[in-house]
């Protein structure tokens, strides 16, 4: 279909790819327990967003630039890298609280477009993301095929749409998870945890070599 082979390999593949806990899903988790489903699906929303600028860059060559200049995936990586830390240490910042009586104060909620952003942008600034795709996808594409560039957006718009699934079911899971154990104190400390981590995911990226 549209120069493409092997579509249910690729698809579970997608599938398999998608559940595999990272940066993304952990944000996603985050959100919906500490926010609810409607934080959840914006930061889910703004994630699939990510991706789908990372198909379209790779389908029409731009993330060949990152695979071949290493200053270009430098630069990109570190620019991601600075937002991953920057994203933990809000989340670090926030669950601070003002004072001992102040201890079990839910952080102050962002609202539905800053989680959006934030979604997005720990995506696009994974370059590592950019170059899954390059390497991922072309393998699914029939070295025949009159228009590859055609082919890669209809799998990359195939695998997104099933990462999009997952991602709105693991916000909905997680918002229900927050409600059932919701204490304030548990999100504070949920707040706190997942920016400790997105500052180690941040500094791992930074450390990391492009191969």
């Amino acid at each position: 279909m549209l120069g493409t082979h092997d579509l249910p390999l690729f698809i579970l593949s997608g599938i398999l790819l998608n559940i595999t806990p990272g940066a993304d899903s952990l944000y996603i988790a985050t959100r919906s327990a500490t926010q609810g489903v409607r934080a959840g699906i914006a930061a889910a929303l703004g994630i699939s967003a990510g991706c789908y600028v990372h198909i379209c860059a790779a389908a029409f060559g731009l993330s060949a630039l990152l695979a071949t200049s290493s200053a270009a995936f430098t630069a990109v990586k570190f620019a991601g890298a600075a937002y991953l830390v920057y994203v933990g240490l809000s989340l670090l910042l926030r669950s601070r609280p003002a004072s001992a009586q102040a201890g079990t104060a839910l952080p102050p909620a962002a609202s539905l477009r800053t989680v959006f952003a934030q979604g997005l942008l720990t995506n696009v600034l994974n370059p590592k993301v950019a170059l899954f795709f390059l390497a991922f996808v072309p393998q699914f594409i029939e070295p025949s095929a009159p228009d590859k560039a055609l082919a890669f957006i209809f799998l990359g718009t195939l695998f997104s749409f099933n990462g999009t699934l997952w991602c709105l079911f693991l916000a909905w899971a997680s918002a229900r998870i927050g409600a059932l154990g919701s204490g304030s104190r548990a999100a504070v400390w949920l707040n706190r945890s997942v920016g400790a981590v997105f500052v180690y995911l941040g500094v791992r990226l930074a450390l990391d070599r492009q191969g």
